[in-house]
């Protein structure tokens, strides 16, 4: 008897974890569809320099931190854009970062802002740009928000970010940690 109602508790805290991660995961996706009409796809190509754009991929066999220290933004654009991704984040229950991601080239993309709680599933330390990840990818295609899991612990939804045009030239990545315990 007492197996069976400790089995019953279980299930009980079972099925309410997986309510609330239900309920994140529709708080995070309701931020991201905000997101990609808040955040201004026009200023958001207008971040990075054109001096820092030229340096990104090019690779100096003297200096393999050339591109990372020749990296610079439009202050104006950039302080815009992440005071809107700031207030974003602050829509969620529990702390929540919006990143600002950017393609580099037709295969590769880069967290052009960071948030404040530096919380991501997908950035990797020190990396000025990496291989997009093909969730991005899927989004920048088809312009639809996308809920990922893939790392332990996170959840993310993406959404597209749009310039004037209509043209799909960013993604944000609403995040947060299922348990922020481990900060």
């Amino acid at each position: 008897m007492k197996v069976r109602g400790l089995l019953a508790g279980l299930l009980l805290a079972l099925g309410a974890c997986a309510a609330a991660v239900s309920d994140l995961t529709r708080e995070l996706d309701q931020i991201a569809r905000v997101a990609s009409v808040m955040v201004d796809g026009d200023v958001c190509e207008r971040i990075l320099t054109a001096r820092a754009a030229e340096s990104l991929l090019k690779e100096d066999p003297r200096d393999k931190w050339a591109a990372s220290d020749n990296f610079d933004v439009n202050h104006a654009a950039y302080i815009q854009t992440k005071k809107v991704l700031i207030r974003l984040g602050k829509l969620g229950t529990r702390p929540t970062d919006v990143n600002l991601w950017m393609p580099v080239g037709k295969d590769r993309v880069q967290i052009l802002i960071r948030n404040a709680n530096e919380i991501s599933q997908f950035w990797k330390w020190g990396d000025l740009h990496q291989p997009m990840p093909a969730e991005m990818k899927r989004v920048l295609a088809t312009g639809k928000r996308e809920i990922v899991t893939v790392k332990p612990g996170f959840i993310s939804v993406l959404g597209p970010v749009s310039n004037s045009l209509g043209d799909r030239v960013g993604i944000v990545e609403v995040v947060t940690q299922i348990n922020p315990g481990h900060w």
